[in-house]
């Protein structure tokens, strides 16, 4: 693997590339040169390695990182379970505390909370798997108005894939910084601790956590070697570290979507230098090459797929990152919305900024949400067939000013108690409002006046 190495006291420094070893040290020397566990760390550090896949991956599919730290990451108190009754987070997955149903699902817009901060205004709306396999997904919606204070979080569950949609996220992780704004996006793997700070106020946003595997860049077949989302485009963070005396510290950590918390007497941020390939990375969707047809006919919405955290069964995901951005529609005689369809894969779509094209009604609005499980028929509201149908076909621009996403995954999605009742954000006349209208336009030419 290529290996970027980089020394800059700018915390908001990124390096490029993705699924790169890469090399970055906050002090100059703090990385060992030549091997990786040196009997005495530069500048009295201690060694520890962070492994993202089993030792004996293969090497293509192999993640790990080694970090050069003041203190090891063991160095903290046990875990205690927190009270559910002392925080907002709503993320079981029990098997029966989710709702499977067959029907199409749509929520209003989730709301700003400012009563709370990042870990504490997740919740989960739906999921299937088991973390404790590590197998599966959920989905959740974040919102907050704090500040995280002298507090650290990770995931023992999964990698969260954030998708903001209001508000800046000043994520302070271990291997770094990393700011992110809406129409940008954030991975930050399974383990990797960080903290949360919001330099614009409230936010709001959507995850993805995959249970199993990893995010990665979705393969090309014969679209060749680029478009899409180019391995150039993401960006991972510098080495930057707090050095400050002993002060008091809370872990928490989500595991087995419940809530503990650990006390620790230092900082969790005090990693001078790593070098590895499992490491937290954003990525802009502004800079996501679109392709598409220039003859008739639509292509699969998989040409849109940003990342995908691919299932055992080659070609099927347990989850892809999917987004429709503005874009020029070209095809002749073609209708050009997405078609009617049945889909053997879960759709759950989210809106960061104005209007998706196939939904002109008014029920989708940025910070809402619609889910098309397994075999769920869906597909354009009665008032953009209606207008696509009689549209002149000409060269079209679409989406500017807007972005749209989804969350697809080969897995039946259930919904948590939260999304279904708690919130009470479920539009209950999606159907009828959306396709209930659709008029019969069929002229029989066998039937006799």
């Amino acid at each position: 693997m290529p290996v970027t190495k980089f020394n800059h006291p700018d915390p908001y420094k990124y390096l490029t590339g993705f699924d790169s070893c890469h090399e970055t040290e906050a002090v100059e020397g703090a990385l060992p040169i030549g091997h990786n566990s040196p009997q005495k760390a530069p500048y009295g550090l201690y060694t520890e390695k962070l492994s993202g896949t089993a030792f004996t991956a293969p090497r293509h599919e192999n993640k790990q990182t080694w970090v050069y730290r003041i203190l090891p990451a063991a160095a903290h108190e046990n875990f205690i379970a927190e009270d559910a009754g002392s925080y907002h987070m709503s993320m079981t997955t029990e098997t029966d505390k989710l709702h499977h149903i067959p029907n199409q699902l749509r929520w209003n817009p989730f709301d700003l909370d400012e009563q709370v901060d990042f870990v504490h205004g997740l919740h989960l709306i739906a999921g299937s798997g088991d973390p404790t396999l590590k197998q599966g997904l959920g989905i959740l919606m974040y919102a907050a108005g704090k500040d995280m204070g002298k507090e650290a979080f990770y995931s023992s569950d999964g990698d969260f894939l954030i998708v903001p949609q209001h508000g800046v996220l000043d994520i302070q992780t271990e291997l770094g910084r990393i700011l992110v704004r809406p129409n940008e996006i954030c991975v930050i793997p399974r383990g990797i601790r960080y903290r949360v700070t919001l330099p614009d106020g409230p936010v709001r946003g959507y995850i993805c956590e995959v249970y199993q595997g990893h995010y990665q860049l979705p393969e090309l077949g014969p679209i060749g070697s680029n478009c899409l989302a180019n391995v150039r485009d993401f960006q991972a963070p510098v080495a930057a570290f707090d050095d400050e005396e002993e002060s008091e510290w809370k872990l928490y950590t989500k595991f087995n979507n419940s809530l503990f918390a650990a006390r620790q007497n230092h900082t969790p941020f005090d990693v001078v230098a790593w070098h590895g390939n499992y490491y937290p990375f954003k990525y802009d969707l502004g800079r996501f090459n679109v392709i598409g047809t220039t003859s008739f006919d639509h292509p699969d919405p998989s040409i849109f797929t940003v990342l995908t955290a691919p299932s055992d069964r080659v070609g099927t995901a347990v989850a892809d990152f999917v987004i429709f951005p503005p874009r020029w529609l070209v095809a002749e005689n073609t209708f050009r919305p997405p078609w009617y369809h049945r889909n053997t894969m879960s759709e759950f779509m989210g809106l960061i900024s104005g209007d998706y094209d196939a939904k002109v009604g008014g029920g989708f609005k940025p910070a809402g949400a619609s889910l098309h499980n397994v075999m769920s028929a869906h597909g354009p509201d009665s008032g953009a067939f209606e207008g696509a149908s009689n549209a002149e076909l000409k060269p079209q621009k679409v989406g500017d000013g807007s972005m749209a996403f989804m969350f697809e995954s080969s897995l039946m999605v259930g919904v948590s108690e939260w999304g279904l009742k708690t919130c009470q954000k479920v539009q209950p006349e999606y159907n009828e409002h959306s396709w209930t209208p659709l008029k019969r336009h069929f002229v029989n030419p066998n039937k006799k006046v």
